[in-house]
């Protein structure tokens, strides 16, 4: 009812114009034929423009019958008297029609163009909605949301062939059927239902259909529906490439870390494997040994299963770190007292380099879980007690950053070239100049990192060649604010 109210509307308008224009030229200017032609001929035009070729080809008759009965002699009838008025009558007729057609069409490929444009623009952006992510079952359930999202629409909804599996925009199983898809893909051929406002795209890759995109909503051209299907079918193979090459990545990364686990606890376990054998054999031997004789050789033994338990519980550490199994429990405790019980632990390792604590007068409680942080400070004493001279200092210190407690250990080692600074927190490596001088097997660095990362901090190293390294991780601060006053250097 509105579209023929509003073409009402439109006539009576446009032979209004035309009245005014007659009544302009009669009663206010008098003009001759010809530029009352021009007049009603450049309002066909404009009327066209604006509202289309029906309401023009109206107004056009209406034009002439006014031409004709107040510009043409005789002037005041429908009457023509000469020829050459005929002539003109129907050139003007004949001129405003064709105008109009013209501009109407022009008008038409101006909304098409307008069109196209947009849907251009919106497959654009549809094209970087497919490349936020890159796991394929992910990619997979929003693709239906995105085209609802980027073009509108009430439904959509994927299906692969490859999975047999169908993906929906919704829980809707109404508009869009299962059986509908299948069938539409089995054809693999675009089909558009105007009527109920469905369309079905195959999902190609080049002339290979890998499944159907089914869409109910306002239909889009031919051209944009090919283009859709075909940057889904290539989203959907890019993001399963991907997952294969991660796959491929991951498993030739766990290759290399089982090769380098292999040869690092090997050499490990059958340094102190010899010497506990060795110490037995000789002990079972049938030479008589002196008590001092078999107390050092007992106290091999004892030091070298210490250093295989200490080995294996390394190892055991970072497979529940990796696995996640590692339950934290934190709470507010005073830093002091983990830097106490860790160089106790590692006093065997420290004897030839003395320790001291630098705190400041007032320190906060930091959140920990106190036996793992125990762990991380051992890890870095033991480390640079390895890589520094007999007699070298390690000194270790606390400050606070912003709502952060960061703990320091220095040392006055051979220092961290530029290249392994970056490496040195990676499971099983061990620096270059060092790895034969130096026992170890690469995991205590991965350890502290992995820890610390667990309780939301970070670790960082700061190194100079020759003059030693310092490692830094950081802490949240508890909330229950400062405890009592500290010496300022506290050695231990």
């Amino acid at each position: 009812m509105k579209p023929v109210y509003g073409k009402a509307v439109q006539f009576g308008a446009s032979a209004l114009i035309i009245c005014i224009i007659v009544a302009f030229y009669t009663r206010v200017v008098r003009v001759n034929p010809t530029t009352a032609a021009l007049t009603l001929l450049l309002a066909v035009l404009i009327v066209s423009a604006n509202w289309g070729l029906t309401t023009a080809v109206w107004m056009s008759v209406v034009a002439a019958l006014a031409f004709n009965f107040f510009f043409l002699p005789p002037v005041g009838t429908f009457t023509i008297a000469d020829t050459q008025n005929w002539v003109a009558l129907f050139a003007f007729l004949c001129t405003a029609v064709i105008a109009s057609n013209l501009s109407e069409r022009a008008r038409r490929e101006a909304r098409a163009a307008e069109n196209r444009r947009i849907e251009v623009e919106r497959l654009y952006a549809f094209s970087q909605q497919l490349l936020v992510t890159e796991n394929v079952v992910e990619l997979l359930n929003s693709i239906p949301g995105h085209v609802i999202e980027t073009f509108g629409g009430l439904a959509a909804a994927i299906y692969v062939a490859a999975r047999d599996r169908i993906y929906r925009s919704s829980a809707d199983q109404t508009r869009i059927t299962d059986d509908e898809l299948e069938m539409a893909a089995a054809r693999g051929e675009l089909v558009i239902d105007a009527q109920n406002q469905l369309s079905m795209v195959p999902l190609r890759l080049g002339m290979r259909s890998i499944g159907l995109l089914g869409f109910v909503g306002k239909p889009l051209s031919h051209e944009t529906l090919e283009a859709i299907g075909s940057l889904v079918g290539i989203a959907i193979e890019r993001a399963a490439a991907v997952a294969e090459l991660s796959r491929t990545e991951a498993a030739r990364e766990s290759e290399r870390l089982r090769s380098a686990l292999l040869d690092s606890v090997t050499h490990e376990f059958r340094t102190p494997l010899t010497s506990i054998k060795a110490s037995v054999s000789s002990l079972l031997g049938g030479n008589q040994l002196a008590r001092e004789e078999q107390q050092e050789l007992l106290t091999v033994i004892d030091e070298e299963s210490d250093r295989l338990n200490r080995l294996v519980g390394e190892a055991v550490e970072m497979a529940q770190l990796d696995a996640n199994e590692v339950k934290l429990n934190l709470r507010p405790h005073r830093m002091e007292d983990v830097m106490r019980t860790a160089v106790e632990d590692s006093a065997p390792l420290l004897q030839q380099n003395p320790v001291e604590i630098r705190l400041p007068e007032k320190l906060p409680l930091a959140v920990m879980d106190e036996a793992w942080i125990a762990k991380v400070l051992r890890h870095l004493l033991e480390n640079a007690a390895k890589y520094s001279s007999p007699g070298s200092p390690i000194f270790v210190s606390c400050e606070v950053k912003k709502d952060r407690l960061i703990t320091n250990v220095a040392d006055r080692g051979s220092g961290i070239d530029d290249l392994e600074r970056s490496m040195i927190f990676d499971k099983f490596y061990r620096g270059q100049s060092q790895r034969y001088r130096v026992q170890g097997t690469g995991m205590g660095l991965a350890i502290v990192k992995a820890i610390v990362e667990a309780h939301g901090g970070r670790i960082g190293v700061t190194s100079q060649l020759g003059q030693g390294s310092v490692f830094s991780f950081g802490l949240p601060l508890a909330k229950e604010g400062p405890i009592g006053p500290l010496n300022r250097h506290t050695p231990l």
